[in-house]
């Protein structure tokens, strides 16, 4: 039974989705609507369609020549590659010698199978036993003539019966503004989530604002005696800004104190634990912690000033968050956790007072849960914040995007919630991201050596618009569009440079490499978009119908064969990237597509084409091209202009 699968109308004249899918053995009419689960789940499989019918049909030959059953997992089918002739090649190694015979002689009688089963497959050849298949060229171009206009495609719809996924990402401290890693984090954090739901899951984007701590004492201390009642509106700073002066301040004065102190005699380690201006800072921790109304109002009003400054800088990268936390909050839950678990044999509390946890068993060490003070470490709130999550939304996974150098963090927060008992301890996950670097090394923020965000920021937009100037890209356009342009350019070129880059490894910032209109930027593909939107004005300016005339009866040529197996193969990329948590699978798909695309778009005419069936099949490439450009640039943040 052939492949089929097309939009046909109704006796309502609704345009409805016919399938006849020799895979299933049926056909059916599903309404056509962007938000019926059914059609887009159809219209997703069918994305897969042909590695699924060869997959069934290996599955059958199997059954009926050798009485085989076949555990279809272990069947692969990869996209053959480039120097061999084929679109899809099995690989079947572990059933040759179940069935007593080689490789070649079983891809043989494979290959002449599937080539009389299936109308699909055209031919076949074999290459050292692996089993290279052609797929029918019509059946391509059936492909994309019946994809509809209005389909978000390889988007999967969420399923909001099922239990969300938790993203958390972002975790800013009030001490301190965004910097070129909470760029990464952010960009990371975004994507992820655009991917996830791209794969149909529920997500939950969430923030954990660490608003307490030694390191927020450091800036109110430092604002108490140097900072004179200066605010953000008296000194005209962003507030998250001046916290971060302060914050330094407190650093560089410490640092002076421990040289002292050390001259005067006394060895580094003990002047650290002696250090007057660091007692203090503990004991305002103390008072806060105890509520001293003092100390909470300056807190409040600190931070106040910091949310607003990082306010305006989510506002700039288009970051939102579903749900927010404060370590204010959940720290207090975490503590009661502990104290009510310090009577089992589960937590030891040390002559000190401090409590700890005894996780060597697990292959780690014994590990501080509160300080001898009682006041609370980090892995305090981080129980106190599992276990709000979790209460709240009942998640199937909450993933923590968070740098590499957290690792055994996470590994003892993972053990410490098994070992109080919490049976979801294993849906905690951590996105392990590498660090970003410098030229001239890391970004320290006790030294006020980071990359701050806003100035970044702005740097991106002052480069576009003098390199836009510059190749005359934007002459005779409106201030306003040209501004908006430069914007989605700058942007578009930082986030694309950072998450083109696998996220586990660590990467070397350079800005101006990463706004280049050529190469493997976000600018290159952004112009791409813009090129193609372009060929569509002119086609309507000059009378062209870009109505897709059929083209069922052309000869597509390699180049547009290429284009097609793309636009083919971006849900499979897209599901990709949700399992490996991977933007970077997405960038690369797009800077390669974009790539191919120029050249076809170089070496072929397309308005100029006499022909009408060939010059709908490339206009229909075109149009297909620049709903991926545009998709998968929104999976990573990216805005791409109809113009520039």
């Amino acid at each position: 039974m052939p492949i089929g699968f097309f939009l046909k109308r109704n006796k309502n004249q609704e345009r409805v989705l016919l399938i006849q899918d020799p895979l299933l053995f049926y056909a059916t009419d599903v309404e056509e609507s962007p938000t019926n689960s059914i059609f887009t789940r159809l219209l997703y499989n069918l994305t897969m369609y042909f590695e699924q019918l060869i997959t069934k049909a290996v599955s059958e030959f199997f059954l009926s020549r050798y009485q085989l059953s076949l555990d279809e997992k272990l069947l692969q089918i990869q996209k053959t590659k480039k120097e061999f002739s084929g679109d899809f090649t099995l690989v079947f190694f572990p059933f040759a010698s179940r069935v007593k015979r080689s490789p070649e002689q079983l891809a043989e009688e494979i290959g002449k199978y599937l080539e009389e089963t299936l109308d699909v497959i055209s031919s076949f050849n074999i290459i050292k036993g692996f089993l290279n298949l052609l797929i029918d060229r019509k059946y391509w171009l059936k492909f994309i003539q019946e994809l509809p206009e209005d389909f978000n495609y390889g988007h999967l719809p969420s399923n909001h019966s099922e239990p969300p996924v938790l993203v958390e990402f972002s975790s800013p401290n009030t001490n301190k503004p965004l910097h070129l890693g909470h760029i990464r984090n952010n960009l990371l954090g975004l994507s992820i989530s655009r991917i996830l739901e791209a794969n149909g899951k529920r997500v939950v984007k969430v923030n954990l604002v660490n608003d307490r701590g030694i390191h927020i004492c450091k800036s109110m201390l430092a604002w108490q005696k140097w900072g004179r009642g200066q605010t953000p509106s008296s000194t005209g700073k962003k507030g998250d800004h001046l916290v971060g002066d302060f914050y330094v301040l407190f650093e560089k004065q410490y640092r002076e104190e421990l040289e002292n102190l050390v001259r005067n005699g006394l060895d580094p380690e003990t002047a650290r634990n002696t250090s007057p201006l660091l007692e203090e800072a503990k004991k305002l921790l103390i008072r806060w912690e105890n509520n001293d109304p003092e100390i909470m109002s300056l807190w409040k009003q600190m931070n106040s000033w910091v949310y607003e400054g990082f306010e305006k800088t989510y506002r700039e990268l288009d970051i939102s968050f579903d749900r927010i936390y404060y370590e204010s909050d959940t720290y207090l839950l975490g503590r009661k956790i502990i104290h009510e678990a310090l009577g089992s044999s589960l937590l030891a509390a040390d002559p000190d007072g401090s409590v700890w946890i005894d996780l060597t068993k697990d292959g780690l060490d014994r590990k501080i849960l509160l300080r001898s003070d009682g006041t609370s470490v980090y892995i305090t709130q981080d129980i106190g914040t599992a276990i709000f999550r979790f209460d709240e939304f009942h998640p199937s996974e909450m993933l923590y995007v968070v740098g590499n150098e957290q690792e055994y963090h996470f590994n003892v927060l993972k053990l410490v919630m098994k070992s109080l008992g919490y049976s979801w301890y294993d849906s905690i996950r951590h996105l392990s991201y590498g660090m970003v670097e410098l030229p001239h090394g890391k970004m320290k923020s006790r030294e006020g050596t980071v990359v701050d965000a806003d100035q970044l920021l702005q740097e991106m937009r002052d480069t576009a618009a003098s390199m836009s100037a510059e190749l005359g890209k934007l002459e005779g356009y409106p201030e306003e569009e040209r501004d908006r342009i430069v914007r989605m350019i700058g942007y578009g070129a930082l986030k694309y440079f950072i998450l083109k880059v696998d996220p586990r490894k660590n990467m070397m910032f350079n800005p101006s490499e990463s706004i280049d209109f050529n190469g493997n930027t976000g600018p290159f593909i952004q112009y791409t978009h813009a090129r193609i939107q372009s060929v569509f004005r002119k086609a309507q300016e000059t009378g062209i119908d870009i109505g897709f005339t059929p083209f069922f009866d052309q000869d597509p040529n390699e180049k547009e064969l290429s284009l097609i197996r793309m636009i083919y193969d971006y849900p499979s990329i897209i599901r990709e990237a949700g399992l490996s948590l991977s933007p970077a699978l997405i960038a690369n798909f797009l800077y390669e597509l974009t790539r191919e695309y120029n050249q076809f778009y170089h070496d072929l005419p397309i308005l100029r084409e006499e022909n009408e069936g060939v010059r709908s099949l490339r206009l229909n490439i075109s149009f297909l091209i620049a709903r991926i450009l545009k998709s998968g640039m929104k999976l990573l943040g990216i805005e791409v202009p109809d113009r520039m």
